[in-house]
């Protein structure tokens, strides 16, 4: 087939180093950027095969997120903008990982077991982050596509949540809006403009925030997105990628990991600020008090505010839908606990991994999603939507009910269903706080996190400890989760947990308890019996005092 010959040219060009070994994991394939060439030639070819499998359009985004700048990766995106399907991840790491000499053999094997008709159009979005190796990477992607006859439109440097949007609006036929930037643009801001006019006389000052761009590809779409916001919102971008290194002492994951404020960020008491990741699918809120006291609000704190005002909305309006917030185990106890008793609402826990809370939130009418290192969003399910444009139409509705009504269908519009987008989220968080009149402080009031510590211990090999329940319980090695609910016994308040990593061989430690003291305590004797009964390596844990 002249199809192949050309696939095996232009492999020659993208050569795998011999016995190197990649998966396709939670979050995509990401290395060191010296080891991925061929990884992305290859993805190029999985995406062709997966566009022609689903007669639609997919994408796939170079970009290693919040991982330092010497890193790379990518991500696939299918049809609805969602992430790609787990069959489609599992081709894409038999690919990678074919030696150079076995390449078509799995090649063939994919268009078999898939039944693939050769001849069928492909169309895939290609789009990349601001890293010096994503260029010549988004290159090779789209050179994997046109090797098996398919077509690339190269979007260039897009945030990873707007490479999924552009994905969804084509599939749609422009249903979802418009496939361009400057549509995602003007759609969210439109919305975000509809809203505020609700808001009650905004101060200037109250209109203000100061936003940390990681150094990456979401500060320069906030700067592009400025322009659209007629002046409703006042953007400060810290961190724009000018002189600060990507990712480096700022963005949403050194934030949550370090909970402390950027480098690179004028602050003063009070001010609210918030900080995107590498590629803008993560956002967390931050302040600090008159006492110079560091308040982080993460993905938890986040997901309490949306959910509130949605809850008032559909109050107001009289719609009666099924609502809920889907978390994972890392979840702060206290907001599950708010959630549930204060707020009333479902709380459904699960894996952890974007893609697990995706699809737990599509079992219900409307729900919030957020892991708490801030990356999440709302989906509406048809149903709900349409009762929602039903009621904003209905000529007989009273005036409390239409203006609920309308601001929930602009809040729609202001959310990007496909996937966690900073930019989207923090447009609606800026909304509800106008909206309610609220102050970063006040929101921030809402509950008190507990302390937490998390922990990491090396082993010799992390499939030897398995859960259930969401990752919150071991089934596996015996006697780890008897001594585990033993050692949370001893505190008050108290939860831990220990998971296995999906990519290396560490295993993750969850601890939280009353007091700040206490969590570390238990945080440390729960990495005591991983290291003891789950195969630990090198030194055994230290205690943290």
């Amino acid at each position: 087939m002249a199809q192949f010959q050309e696939v095996s040219n232009q492999s020659s060009l993208h050569p795998k180093p011999a016995g190197y070994v990649l998966a396709y994991g939670t979050a995509g394939f990401r290395a060191n950027a010296k080891h991925l060439d061929h990884i992305m030639f290859r993805t190029g070819l999985v995406a062709a095969l997966c566009s022609k499998k689903t007669e639609a359009t997919v994408g796939v985004m170079v970009t290693a997120s919040h991982n330092p700048e010497e890193d790379n990766g990518l991500k696939m995106i299918g049809p609805m903008g969602e992430m790609v399907a787990p069959t489609w991840e599992g081709y894409a790491t038999l690919l990678a990982n074919a030696e150079q000499e076995d390449l078509l053999t799995a090649l063939k094997d994919i268009l078999e077991k898939e039944a693939i008709n050769m001849s069928q159009e492909a169309s895939v979005f290609v789009g990349k982050d601001t890293r010096s190796s994503s260029a010549s990477f988004s290159q090779a992607v789209m050179d994997g596509v046109s090797a098996l006859g398919g077509r690339s439109k190269d979007y260039g440097l897009v945030t990873t949540p707007q490479l999924h949007y552009m994905v969804r609006c084509q599939n749609t036929q422009g249903q979802y809006g418009e496939a361009t930037v400057e549509g995602y643009y003007k759609k969210l801001c439109q919305a975000f403009i509809h809203l505020t006019k609700n808001a009650s006389n905004c101060t200037d000052d109250q209109k203000h925030l100061s936003v940390d761009g990681a150094n990456g590809v979401g500060a320069l779409k906030v700067r592009e997105m400025e322009s659209h916001l007629k002046k409703e919102l006042h953007l400060s971008v810290f961190n724009d990628g000018t002189t600060g290194k990507l990712n480096h002492q700022c963005g949403a994951d050194f934030l949550k990991v370090q909970q402390k404020p950027p480098t690179g960020i004028k602050m003063n008491p009070g001010d609210r600020c918030c900080s995107l990741d590498g590629d803008a699918d993560r956002l967390v809120y931050y302040f600090t008090d008159s006492e110079g006291q560091f308040h982080l609000l993460d993905g938890d704190k986040i997901a309490t505010l949306i959910i509130i005002f949605m809850k008032e909305l559909l109050t107001q309006a009289g719609l009666n839908l099924n609502i809920a917030v889907v978390q994972t185990a890392y979840a702060n106890g206290s907001s599950t606990r708010y959630l549930e008793d204060t707020v009333k609402i479902t709380v459904k826990c699960t894996k952890t991994g974007v893609k697990h809370l995706h699809r737990a939130a599509q079992e219900f009418d409307i729900a919030v999603y957020f892991e708490a290192n801030g990356h999440g969003t709302v989906l509406f399910s048809e149903a709900a939507e349409q009762k929602i444009q039903q009621l904003a139409e209905n000529p007989s509705i009273n005036d409390e009910r239409k203006r609920a009504a309308l601001l929930l269908q602009h809040t729609i519009d202001v959310i990007n269903q496909t996937v966690g987008d900073g930019i989207s989220d923090m447009l609606l968080i800026e909304a509800i706080l106008a909206i309610k009149s609220m102050t970063i402080q006040q929101w921030d009031a809402i509950y008190s996190d507990l302390p937490n510590r998390q922990l990491k211990v090396k082993v010799s090999d992390r499939k030897i400890i398995v859960t259930t329940d969401a990752e919150r319980r071991a089934v596996s090695p015996d006697g780890l989760q008897e001594t585990i609910d033993s050692l949370v016994k001893k505190y008050k308040l108290a939860r831990a947990f220990a998971r296995p990593s999906g990519t290396e061989n560490i295993v993750r430690i969850y601890a939280e308890a009353e007091t700040q003291e206490s969590a570390d305590a238990l945080a440390h004797e729960v990495a005591l019996a991983v290291y003891n009964l789950a195969g630990g390596v090198g030194g055994e844990p230290k205690p943290l005092h």
